[in-house]
């Protein structure tokens, strides 16, 4: 079975996709509840896999669980935590599970964690995993050469980050996803829709929107203080002070930085070469996911 997402983004449909953290439990009951706000609102959801090192249900298993119910997971698979063996292994599960989507990450190191005293694997890469599944499903083997029965149909994405394209942007490491096997990207959060027609843009010069579908990460901000943090301490991540000025202006700030998400959405829908955005909102949850989707049905 083909995935869903995959036919939106070739047929040019405007994408959108929305991230929900597993929760610390070993029952599905949250993870089903926190995708029930967004059934039939976005096109799929993303599971983390232990980010920022912090153990959740595996990203594996809640990609299972929301297949088996109805919706189109994006399984979040890191290098971090798996050798080939069992990368491989893992994957071809998720696939028998109904699993489509991946987005293949490196993983963030496990000494920031909940348990920092874990050693990292990081036995591939993130280019090297994704060509590893490619191998999987376009050749149906291992690198060992043994055949699969069965290959997996993976629709295979990686991660960027939306920068201002000076005179050195150099946009190696994508053409090398995409070599590797990457159909989309999901990008780091950008507040800057004048960043995302250059960036976009000069990502068109490269021949790279004809090969990608590039999806634009946006988040309801809860507060200025949030913004400045987000700037202080996440790589690639710029809000722009008019955005920090109307948050602290704003008599609820997480209500504006909603409105402010909504409005990015909806600018994005006009910008050549984007082929979506994706919602995530760690602090806020799906409920604030449901808000900026509100917004935007309104």
């Amino acid at each position: 079975m083909t995935s869903g997402l995959k036919k939106r983004i070739e047929a040019r449909e405007f994408v959108l996709t929305a991230e929900i953290v597993p929760p610390l439990s070993a029952s599905g009951k949250q993870l089903l509840e926190e995708a029930a706000v967004l059934r039939g609102r976005v096109d799929a959801i993303n599971v983390t896999d232990a980010a920022s090192g912090r153990t959740t249900m595996s990203s594996f298993a809640s990609a299972a669980i929301l297949a088996a119910n109805g919706y189109e997971p994006i399984l979040q698979v890191t290098c971090r935590d798996r050798n080939r063996i069992a990368l491989a292994g893992d994957l071809l599960g998720a696939a028998a599970q109904g699993v489509r989507n991946l987005l293949i990450l490196h993983g963030d190191d496990p000494s920031g964690g909940d348990q920092p005293e874990a050693k990292g694997v990081f036995d591939l890469n993130s280019r090297e995993l994704m060509a590893l599944v490619r191998r999987m499903r376009d050749e149906g083997t291992l690198p060992s050469g043994r055949k699969i029965d069965s290959p997996p149909a993976f629709f295979i994405g990686g991660a960027d980050a939306p920068r201002d394209p000076g005179p050195d942007f150099n946009p190696q490491g994508l053409i090398g996803k995409v070599e590797a096997g990457a159909g989309f990207v999901q990008t780091q959060f950008c507040f800057d829709l004048d960043v995302v027609r250059r960036y976009v843009d000069r990502l068109h010069e490269e021949g790279l929107t004809e090969k990608l579908g590039i999806i634009i990460g946006v988040g309801p901000v809860r507060s200025a203080k949030s913004a400045r943090w987000m700037n202080e301490n996440l790589f690639g991540v710029h809000v722009p002070e008019s955005v920090i000025e109307r948050l602290e202006k704003a008599s609820s700030p997480a209500v504006e930085g909603q409105a402010i998400c909504a409005e990015l959405i909806a600018g994005l829908r006009e910008i050549p070469g984007v082929a979506g955005a994706h919602i995530m909102a760690p602090g806020g949850g799906t409920g604030a996911i449901a808000a900026v989707l509100d917004r935007l049905a309104a």
